[in-house]
C-alpha cells in the first residue's frame, strides 16, 4: 500500500499523478459549483470520489519523496486542474446571473430590444454623474448572458453592465 500509484518508469508514474491530479482538482472545482447550486447528491458523489483520488494520490506522493518528479506532478496537476475545472464551469454555465445595464441615452431603445428577444426588463429612470439615465435591471440564466450583452452592444456601446448571481426564489418571469 506504501507504494499505490508504481510504475517501472518515474516519468510514467507522474504522468498518471498528474493526470488524476488534474481531475481531482477538476472535480472538486465542480464540486464546490453544485454546492453552492444547492445540488446536494452530486456534490456529495462528487466529493467522495475527489476525497478518495486525494487520499491515493497524496499517499503516492509521500511514500516516493525521492521522486521530485512525483512532487511536481502532483502540484502541476493542482494548478492545471483548477483552471480546468474553472473552465468546464465556465461552458456549463449553472445558474441565474442578475444584471444591471445603465444606458446614459438609449435606455428605452434597449429595453424594448431586450424585450423583443424574450427577456424580462424592468426600467427604472436614474440620475448618474452627468444627469438622467435608462437602469435596466434583468434576472438571466447564466448561458443567456452573452446573447443580453450582444443586444445592449448593439444598441449603446457606452452602456455600462454589471453582474452578480443571483438564487431565485419565487414568481417572477424566466425565458426557457
Amino acid at each position: 500500500m506504501s507504494d499505490m500509484i508504481f510504475f517501472s518508469s518515474p516519468w510514467i508514474g507522474a504522468l498518471v499523478i498528474f493526470g488524476l491530479r488534474v481531475l481531482n482538482m477538476t472535480l472538486d472545482t465542480l464540486r464546490m459549483l453544485f454546492t453552492l447550486r444547492g445540488k446536494k447528491a452530486l456534490a456529495w458523489s462528487i466529493g467522495f470520489v475527489v476525497s478518495l483520488l486525494y487520499v491515493v494520490l497524496l499517499t503516492s506522493v509521500l511514500s516516493n519523496l525521492n521522486n521530485p518528479l512525483y512532487i511536481i506532478a502532483y502540484s502541476a496537476g493542482f494548478a492545471t486542474g483548477g483552471v480546468v475545472g474553472m473552465w468546464i464551469e465556465e461552458r456549463l454555465a449553472i445558474g441565474y446571473v442578475h444584471l444591471q445595464v445603465i444606458s446614459p441615452r438609449l435606455g428605452v431603445v434597449m429595453a424594448q430590444k431586450l424585450r423583443e428577444n424574450g427577456f424580462a426588463v424592468t426600467e427604472i429612470p436614474a440620475r448618474g454623474k452627468d444627469g438622467m439615465v435608462s437602469l435596466l435591471n434583468l434576472s438571466v440564466r447564466r448561458k443567456q448572458v452573452l446573447a443580453v450583452e450582444k443586444i445592449v452592444n448593439e444598441c449603446d456601446q457606452a452602456a455600462f453592465v454589471t453582474s452578480e448571481d443571483v438564487h431565485p426564489v419565487s414568481r417572477g418571469f424566466w425565458r426557457t
